[in-house]
């Protein structure tokens, strides 16, 4: 498989979810770590690096324009943390991750329809 490099024109505007597919696919095959990751050591760490994602808001004031250019960069790596997990999940299960959050927001639009929701973040009653 060619590498394939962050320095390739990657940003959010040009690059579909499958170039990050195989983004993460690469960098893991070329590491011979394709073993390790089964469904349930990539949803572990997941989770795990979803902690360090929220290190980053604990006891901070929420506000986003609050932030720095430094605290941004680092939120912006643990986010690409949680994501290449996912995407390394997506492709060990074989999952369409565009075609599934189509139809889980679908799902989402049916059990939170505007008329009750808008404005109102109560949980939905099932």
């Amino acid at each position: 498989m060619a590498q394939v490099t962050a320095k390739e024109n990657f940003d959010d505007n040009n690059t579909s979810i499958n170039q990050l597919k195989k983004l993460v696919d690469a960098f893991i095959l070329e590491r011979d770590w394709k073993k390790y990751h089964t469904p349930k050591n990539i949803a572990v760490s997941v989770v795990l690096e979803a902690s360090e994602l929220l290190e980053h808001f604990q006891w901070s004031p929420p506000a986003s324009e609050e932030l720095s250019d430094e605290k941004r960069q680092q939120i912006g790596e643990e986010l690409s943390d949680v994501m290449a997990y996912l995407l390394s999940l997506a492709n060990v299960l074989e999952i369409d991750v565009s075609s599934a959050m189509a139809e889980k927001m679908q799902k989402n639009r049916k059990k939170y329809p505007t008329e009750h929701f808008h404005g109102n973040w109560k949980k939905a009653e099932n």
